[in-house]
């Protein structure tokens, strides 16, 4: 079965051909499967849209599955940054019979984007899409990191129901208990306290799972940079930001990050030479007032992109001459720390080492970290990071 057997065209009436376009403007420079599929295998494609039309299991956000063409539309008139960009559009992905259906299109595709070096970038459709998104990455045989923008952990009470439906408000139940795991870390980025049940948070820190709540971000969105930068797929739930901004939710709430913060987050994503695919999703149109939220979520995607092809390719942390090297010992003297800085960017990464004989071919793993982990290490504590990490290692 070729990829394009599960793509429907981009609606042209919703995207119009090259010949309206100014020359720089994105949807001049992007090949769109308007009537003929991209060739995919002619490797001049680094990130790859694609629309997926389902919403059977958005809890109350029924009409998020029309959201990609509105998107397009508004993004496809932004201008190109100071780079050349490849772009594919690959189409809607229509819902299948059943969502599982669906779920198995979209694992198949970003399975096979991934394989060929091409960035798969989503455009939902609910949040419940992520699993699918994750389940890729089981057919890579692949461990991975995942960063969910949201103002709530999808996670339903009933802990360890795996026969749980997959819904968006639920979904992290079928990733978390899946078997074989392929999950290393699950991290939360802008959850609001009023939403989170305490269960839910012990069940998080039970796992040695990162969650980050909404104010801690407040005047420092750069706190999402190392997180971000540690995630192989990332999922960003419109809901995340909050309703004067981005209406276009039925479960949208008066609070969350601002625009250009949610922008500022995509940009930092972009920019992470770990990441290989990123979804957006429960972008309901029905709700959109002058299409504000579509042209917002046009400039995130249009700030990953810019971040995309800003990255600085500083991991794996090769040649060791563009790197600093900085130790630091506990007061006890029960561990000595390593820290890695990036002559080239000043990003901060913790060498957190392996069990003995958990890995042959690597004594460490590598940790995104801020500068204020360091500074904690020097103070002679150990950063909450750095022990997290270490007891899901052994």
């Amino acid at each position: 079965m070729s990829l394009s057997d599960f793509f429907t065209p981009v609606d042209s009436n919703k995207v119009s051909s090259h010949a309206e376009f100014f020359t720089s403007q994105l949807g001049a420079l992007s090949e769109i499967y308007l009537q003929e599929f991209p060739d995919l295998e002619a490797e001049k494609f680094d990130i790859a849209i694609f629309g997926v039309l389902e919403d059977r299991n958005a809890v109350n956000n029924q009409g998020c599955a029309l959201g990609p063409d509105y998107v397009r539309e508004k993004f496809y008139a932004l201008y190109q940054g100071p780079y050349n960009t490849r772009i594919a559009d690959l189409g809607n992905i229509k819902a299948g019979n059943t969502v599982s259906d669906t779920y198995f299109a979209v694992k198949t595709i970003v399975a096979e984007l991934v394989k060929k070096n091409i960035l798969p970038l989503i455009i939902g459709g609910g949040q419940d899409l992520t699993y699918a998104q994750y389940m890729a990455y089981e057919a890579l045989e692949q461990k991975v990191d995942l960063v969910v923008v949201d103002p709530k952990f999808d996670l339903d009470d009933s802990e360890h129901d795996t026969s749980v439906e997959t819904t968006s408000a639920s979904y992290l139940n079928k990733i978390f208990l899946h078997q074989p795991n392929y999950l290393f870390n699950y991290s939360n980025i802008g959850y609001q306290t009023y939403y989170v049940n305490q269960e839910s948070l012990r069940v998080m820190e039970k796992l040695l799972f990162d969650v980050n709540r909404l104010g801690e971000f407040y005047g420092n969105v750069t706190m999402s940079e190392p997180i971000v930068r540690n995630a192989n797929l990332l999922s960003f739930d419109i809901s995340a930001i909050r309703s004067s901004d981005a209406c276009a939710n039925a479960n949208a709430g008066p609070n969350g990050f601002y625009g250009e913060e949610a922008c500022q987050i995509c940009r930092y994503a972009g920019m992470s030479d770990k990441l290989s695919s990123v979804g957006f999703y429960e972008f309901n149109p029905a709700y959109d007032a002058n299409g504000q939220t579509a042209t917002l979520l046009a400039q995130m995607i249009w700030y990953f992109v810019d971040g995309f092809y800003h990255r600085k390719k500083d991991l794996p942390l090769q040649p060791k001459s563009q790197y600093l090297i900085y130790r630091a010992a506990l007061k006890d003297n029960t561990h000595e720390l390593v820290f890695v800085k990036s002559k080239k960017t000043d990003r901060w990464w913790m060498q957190v080492p392996y069990p003995v004989g958990a890995s042959k071919n690597e004594r460490y793993h590598l940790v995104p970290c801020r500068y204020e982990d360091y500074q904690i290490a020097v103070s002679g504590e150990m950063p909450d990071l750095w022990w997290r990490t270490y007891q899901k290692l052994n």
